[in-house]
């Protein structure tokens, strides 16, 4: 394998809820399930950031995981992502410093040109230049974070006269920086062309059939060192929707219904994307599932998994669930608990020592146990010879 030896996993939070449902409590459950998962161990929770549609309803993901920040201790948090092209590069810049700040470190900065057509347009937006937006104000975002001196840039759509930022990052050199790259090539462009990590969003399907994942990396690879720079594959994380349990067919029939509206009320009726209406709703986990695009079963259906896309890309160094609600929050729960019991020792080295004492012992338990016994018998016969005399 070409894993490293700590695979990160995390989650990638849209996040996705139901029009109809309470917001207030969406938001305290988003809350609180980041905070179940740093109890678990998990490594990182990227939120997103959109302003219309009714199912996303984090507009600054940066003030969001300031809150998650005061509730947990080690996980990272990152926005995933900081649409570039809504903001001028220098708050965005000034608002990840932050929260670097804030929570001691932690920070990720997660960046892309802004998934939804109805967010540009309320924004005034040509949705045809986001991409070459978000390339160039990354690059003015990655000024700032590198270098303290002033810093003037013109563009056609935002200035800077004598910019730095007052307040450097906490983390040294910066934090780390990833780009959100789905089916173009735009993100895996930028990511080379500015030395910043990939986030595969969508990583096993796309308009135009299996997203080719190795290709992409060679793209990123080559703007890299176009630009003196080297990918780094540790850096770059896969995103996918996950829900695991302990039987496949229970998570099957847990996530039936609702990966079924997810994927018929968000994705066709409200966002207008193509899928496939020529079966039921019933079967679309099904398809799902067998086209790569889901992994829904057991943890040893998840082990397999990554296994498999290991030997696809050559190499990855993040596992990103996607957070759906799919079923209940008990269940949901479940499938973490069972990732970060079960899934994620298998891939960060914390089984290793473990499972050779364990077979070392093994190995001569039955020496152990007849030492045991003649240990026990001399007790026994000191105790007795005492109380004879």
């Amino acid at each position: 394998m070409a894993l490293p030896p700590h695979l990160r996993f995390g989650i990638f939070m849209a996040p996705f809820h139901e029009v109809g449902r309470n917001p207030l409590y969406a938001l305290e459950r988003d809350l609180q399930l980041i905070q179940w998962l740093d109890q678990l161990g998990f490594d990182e929770a990227w939120v997103g950031e959109h302003h219309s549609a009714g199912w996303e309803i984090i507009a600054s993901p940066e003030m969001f995981l300031v809150a998650a920040a005061e509730r947990t201790r080690t996980i990272r948090l990152g926005t995933g992502v900081v649409s570039l092209p809504y903001h001028h590069p220098l708050m965005v810049a000034n608002r990840i410093v932050l929260l670097d700040h804030l929570s001691r470190g932690r920070a990720l900065l997660g960046v892309g040109p802004g998934a939804l057509v109805t967010d540009a347009l309320m924004l005034g937006l040509d949705p045809t230049r986001q991409r070459e937006q978000m390339d160039e104000s990354l690059g003015v975002i990655m000024r700032l974070l590198a270098n303290p001196e002033p810093y003037s840039y013109t563009s056609d759509w935002f200035r800077l006269h004598e910019a730095t930022l007052h307040l450097r990052p906490y983390t040294q050199p910066r934090m780390p920086v990833a780009v959100a790259s789905a089916e173009s090539p735009a993100g895996m462009i930028t990511a080379g062309k500015h030395g910043a990590g990939v986030l595969s969003i969508g990583v096993a399907s796309g308009l135009r059939g299996a997203v080719n994942l190795p290709h992409q990396w060679t793209i990123a690879e080559e703007q890299a060192a176009l630009h003196g720079h080297q990918m780094r594959r540790e850096d770059w994380r896969l995103v996918i929707p996950v829900h695991l349990a302990d039987s496949r067919k229970e998570a099957m029939d847990d996530c039936r219904k609702g990966a079924a509206r997810w994927q018929r009320e968000y994705f066709v009726r409200t966002l207008g994307r193509r899928f496939p209406t020529d079966y039921p709703d019933d079967q679309v986990i099904d398809r799902m599932v067998d086209a790569g695009a889901w992994i829904v079963g057991t943890p040893d259906d998840l082990i397999e998994a990554i296994q498999r896309f290991d030997e696809v890309t050559g190499g990855f160094g993040g596992l990103m669930v996607t957070t759906v609600e799919w079923t209940s929050r008990e269940k949901v729960w479940r499938s973490y608990e069972l990732i970060a019991d079960y899934v994620m020792p298998r891939f960060q080295g914390s089984l290793v020592a473990l499972q050779d004492s364990n077979r070392r012992s093994r190995a001569v338990s039955q020496e152990l146990a007849t030492a045991r016994e003649a240990s026990l018998e001399q007790a026994y016969q000191s105790y007795e010879r005492a109380h004879s005399s």
